[in-house]
Formats: structure tokens, C-alpha cells, sequence
């Protein structure tokens, strides 16, 4: 972690009314929502939010309702949904996920039909910037049905080969540069597809408090969430953490292991290790990855959620109903995270924690929460 700090809220601004329309309850349940805009092209959402709650169910002070200038996109969805059938393949897929948290999926591969890739075809954003294939969205087009069958059918015959991405550095404002993988047009085409089909799993698993580049959520839900959180619970500290060079460092062993507690089709995970082992190639030179996920392709954000459930969310919320002894609020969209909380002890607690502390009883297990005072 870098760029950890600790601080009294009185350094936090209070925001005005319009940033909340009153009190929330936490969705133990996990609720699918928002779309989220960031790192990557434009993510996917599916035909049908799972959960059929919607952001203001989620994460009570941590959640708030979809903004008024959603309105459109979530006529889109319905709009989609009734198109789609009710109900569709993959609505059962998702009631069963959310039925039974220990399913393993053996059979996912079928759901990416001609018709979702040209589905996904037809969302990729026109004028992105082409892959190391140098095929634009302009010329696929002009052949698109028959360039989709050949797809398909490579897709599921087992000879569709992933494409290394074309590198390229794009400036950060501290100076530093941040490395952006573009994919070829046929990977990002399969990947969209791939995600819409595990989204229907992973909406019903994710916490409430994970906001990044989901469907239905967005970084001012985050935001609203942040600041909802911060002026209805006793909120006197705040930890910001952002884990440095996250996309890059994601161990692809781990990652696959996380991806079987859930995915058993071997199908869909052996696509999924063709785009982590697909290499990059920056100024003319190809090179092997062997840790990281490409920043900009598609399927990362759905990854880099599935990584940080596993290691960060579980375990944070984990420790926030057994451990802490105050109120503690906390919001992650992707890689950086932020922790209210009450009293000063529980965020030094949370930010120090290490494995001999993980094996202690707690102090408020016995009645004896340790006493800060804290001055606001």
C-alpha cells in the first residue's frame, strides 16, 4: 500500500444536502450494480442486473440510489431484458449463483452465442485506437457477419488464439507514466462477451462496498457512498490507501485458483490464461507476462474485482463485524480504497494488522475495547 494516511474528519468537508436523500440500509446480500467507467474500454453490462434491488438497497450509509442522469441507461437495460426473454439463459444462471454461493459452473462457454459477440461488436466504442492486428472497428464492420460466424466457430472449436497487446505509456500527473494495453479487435470482441457471461455470477458475490467498474455503479456512487458514510456514522479517522502498481502485480496462479472457486467450465478458463500468457508488444518487441493483467482490456476490471474479493473484501468485512470496536465505513473502486471509522485505535489496528495480530483474541471480545479520545 502507498499513500496511506491517517486524519481527523474535520479536514473532510461537510458536503451539502443534494449529496444524499437520507438514510440507507447495508445489503448483507451483495447487490449487483453500477456501471463503472475507468481504466479499461468501456465495461459491460449485462441484459439484466442481478439482485433486483439496485445501488440504493447496497451497503446502507456505504450505498446510495442511481443519479437522475441514469435514467436512460436503466430504460436501456429494461429495454434489453424484455428483447432478451424472460427467462433468459443466463438469468438462470445468475439465480442459481445467487442461490448457491459454492456452485461451480461447468457449462458457461454455450452462453457466448453469434449473438452476443455481435452484441459486444457493436458496443466497442468506434474510434478506439486498433491492437497490434491494426484492425479497426470501421473495417470489421464491412464483413461483420461473416468475420463473427468465423469467430464463433473458432471460439468453440478451440483455435481461436489470443493476441499480445500493444503497449503504450500514457502520462500520469506526477510525472510517472502509466502503461495501457490495447487488445486486438477480436479479443476485446470475445472478452466483452466473456464478461457479460461471468458478471452474472460474480454481481451476486461481490460486497456492497466494491464499486469499480461494475454494472450500475459508478465513481459518484463511490463518492456518494464516501460522503453519505462519513456524516451518518461516527466517522473520526479515515485510512486512504491505493495499492501501488496493482494491474501489473496480479499473480496469475492465484488469480486462476480464485476464478475455479467458481468457474469449473475449462473452456472459459483456458480463454481467460490465453489473455494473461498473451504477452505485450511495445515499440515493435514482443515480450512475455508473466505476472499482471493488461490496464485497458476488457476483461481486466472484471478480474481485478474477482482478485481483490478474494484477498481485500472478504477479509475487510470480515474484520469490521468481528474485530472493530467503533463504527467503520468503507468504499474501494478498484485499487484504491478508503476506511472511515470511529476510533482511532480500530484504523491503526486495520492498518497494521499482521499475521500475530490475525492469530490474537481480540480486546473487545472480553468487554475491554481500548479508549481513545479523539478530537473532532
Amino acid at each position: 500500500m502507498c499513500g496511506s494516511f491517517l486524519d481527523g474528519n474535520r479536514e473532510i468537508p461537510r458536503l451539502p444536502a443534494r449529496w444524499w436523500c437520507g438514510p440507507h440500509r447495508e445489503d448483507q446480500g451483495h447487490n449487483p450494480m453500477m456501471h463503472g467507467r475507468g481504466k479499461s474500454d468501456r465495461p459491460v453490462v449485462p441484459g439484466k442486473p442481478s439482485n433486483n434491488a439496485g445501488p440504493s438497497a447496497a451497503e446502507g450509509v456505504e450505498g446510495r440510489g442511481l443519479a437522475k442522469g441514469n435514467g436512460a441507461q436503466q430504460n436501456t437495460l429494461r429495454t434489453q431484458s424484455r428483447m432478451e426473454g424472460v427467462p433468459s439463459a443466463l438469468d438462470r444462471v445468475r439465480q442459481v449463483a445467487k442461490r448457491d454461493r459454492s456452485a461451480r459452473f461447468t457449462a458457461l462457454l454455450h452462453h457466448v452465442t453469434l449473438e452476443r459477440l455481435r452484441t459486444a461488436f457493436l458496443t466497442l466504442r468506434r474510434d478506439a485506437a486498433p491492437g497490434v492486428d491494426g484492425e479497426t472497428w470501421q473495417h470489421y464492420a464491412g464483413e461483420m457477419e461473416q468475420r463473427l460466424q468465423d469467430l464463433h466457430e473458432r471460439v468453440h472449436g478451440g483455435t481461436y488464439r489470443a493476441k499480445p497487446s500493444r503497449r503504450v505509456l500514457i502520462p500520469k500527473p506526477d510525472g510517472r507514466q502509466r502503461p495501457l494495453g490495447i487488445a486486438a479487435l477480436e479479443d476485446k470482441i470475445v472478452q466483452r462477451a466473456i464478461v457479460e457471461v461471468l458478471n452474472t455470477i460474480y454481481e451476486g458475490d461481490f460486497v456492497g462496498f466494491s464499486y469499480g467498474f461494475r454494472p450500475g455503479r459508478s465513481p459518484h456512487h463511490a463518492l456518494d457512498a464516501l460522503a453519505t458514510g462519513i456524516l451518518r456514522k461516527k466517522v473520526n479517522w479515515v485510512l486512504d490507501a491505493d495499492i501501488r502498481g496493482f494491474f501489473d502485480s496480479i499473480d496469475h496462479g492465484w488469480m486462476m485458483r480464485f476464478l475455479e472457486h467458481r468457474i469449473a467450465d475449462r473452456r472459459i478458463l483456458r480463454l481467460i490464461q490465453k489473455w494473461l500468457n498473451a504477452g505485450v508488444v511495445e515499440q515493435g518487441r514482443r515480450s512475455k507476462t508473466e505476472w499482471g493483467t493488461p490496464q485497458g482490456a476488457t476483461f481486466s476490471p472484471l478480474l481485478a474485482n474477482v482478485y481483490l474479493h478474494y484477498v481485500f473484501d472478504l477479509w475487510a468485512d470480515d474484520w469490521r463485524k468481528r474485530d472493530a470496536c467503533g463504527d467503520v465505513v468503507i468504499v474501494r473502486f478498484a485499487d484504491d480504497v478508503v476506511v472511515g471509522f470511529q476510533l482511532r485505535s480500530d484504523a491503526e489496528r486495520f492498518q497494521d494488522v499482521d499475521d500475530h495480530q490475525e492469530t490474537q483474541k481480540s480486546d473487545h471480545r472480553a468487554g475491554e475495547c481500548p479508549v481513545v479520545t479523539v478530537r473532532a
